[in-house]
């Protein structure tokens, strides 16, 4: 296992605060980031795509000013979330934006990033790559990134059908860098367990979907704190690619959660207009299993400091040869 020089002694907490679409905005990352913790944002997100450069400018002005007045402070880079698709006809000018402002991390989605590797590698960036199966991460690694994420099964959004007991092990018996976990990650405790299983670095979203800083809607934000693991609906039809979604935002919508059709993947669509047929994100909502455990929505910062306090609990806990719920328990009294 390797974290990567740019991450040894920037975080408070091995976690990556996965980018989220329409949800994850400058706000959101440079809060992510102040705490400790990688911050990500969609380039799709800054639409149209001359709002990029305002948010790039922004988010590393803001956390540059930041880190001189807190020079003792534990201050995470972010990344930029590049979806590598041919219908993403904005992906060449994003890559080039983030070369101009030397992007520390660039997170590909989809398929290989070969567009993408080189152009980051000029200025000593780094790309994580997306991945749900051994197939797709070797193929990312013959394009040269720098580290995988395993999303596995019970992730939010796009999501893989593995659990991370199978694909972690599997991965590592060829590939030893960087690996980021994804799948159901909520609490501190989990982010200890992912490193238990092999990996370097847990990767959370839906705990930051239900945050103050977060752009969803309030009815978002509700629905996921009150949802269980149990209301998530595993699907392809609402952009192509199996993913994980509310069941409540599903009945919203007028359709079975229960019943559901399989789609086309080749009707997946990430162009400038995006997809205007399907809702999937706006109306339709993405969220892992671990909505369970989500019972609030406040400042990314504070739900940061409650991981780590969680993670250190958790590892006590362990050392001392106690069941971890229990030191957990007795941390939130």
């Amino acid at each position: 296992m390797a974290l990567p020089a740019l991450l040894r002694d920037t975080l408070s907490i091995p976690v990556v605060g996965a980018p989220l679409f329409i949800i994850s905005n400058p706000d959101l990352v440079i809060e992510q980031c102040k705490a400790g913790i990688v911050g990500a944002f969609p380039a799709l997100n800054a639409r149209p795509k001359e709002m990029l450069e305002e948010w790039l400018k922004r988010i590393t002005g803001e956390l540059a000013d930041y880190k001189a007045k807190h020079p003792d402070k534990k201050v995470a880079p972010f990344a930029v979330n590049q979806i590598v698709h041919g219908s993403n006809d904005r992906l060449m000018h994003d890559v080039e934006l983030c070369e101009k402002y030397k992007v520390p991390i660039q997170i590909t989605s989809l398929r290989a990033p070969d567009e993408v590797v080189p152009s980051a590698h000029r200025y000593g960036g780094l790309v994580f790559h997306d991945v749900t199966n051994v197939k797709h991460a070797k193929r990312a690694l013959q394009a040269g990134v720098d580290g995988l994420i395993l999303v596995c099964n019970g992730a939010g959004g796009h999501a893989g059908a593995l659990s991370p007991f199978a694909l972690v092990p599997e991965v590592r018996q060829f590939y030893d860098g960087c690996l980021l976990l994804s799948g159901s990650i909520s609490n501190g405790a989990s982010v200890l367990a992912a490193q238990a299983v092999g990996a370097d670095l847990a990767y959370m979203g839906t705990r930051f979907t239900a945050s103050k800083e977060g752009n969803a809607t309030e009815a978002n934000k509700q629905c996921i704190i009150e949802s269980s693991g149990e209301e998530i609906v595993y699907t392809n039809l609402f952009t192509g690619v199996h993913g994980n979604y509310l069941k409540k935002s599903v009945a919203a919508a007028g359709l079975d959660p229960d019943d559901l059709p399989v789609a086309d993947k080749t009707k997946m669509n990430f162009g400038s207009g995006g997809n205007s047929k399907a809702k999937a994100w706006r109306d339709i909502w993405g969220a892992g299993q671990g909505v369970g455990q989500i019972f609030d929505a406040p400042p990314a910062g504070e739900i940061v400091a409650r991981l780590k306090a969680e993670y250190d609990a958790a590892k006590a806990a362990l050392l001392a040869g106690e069941t971890v719920p229990t030191r957990l328990m007795q941390a939130a009294e």
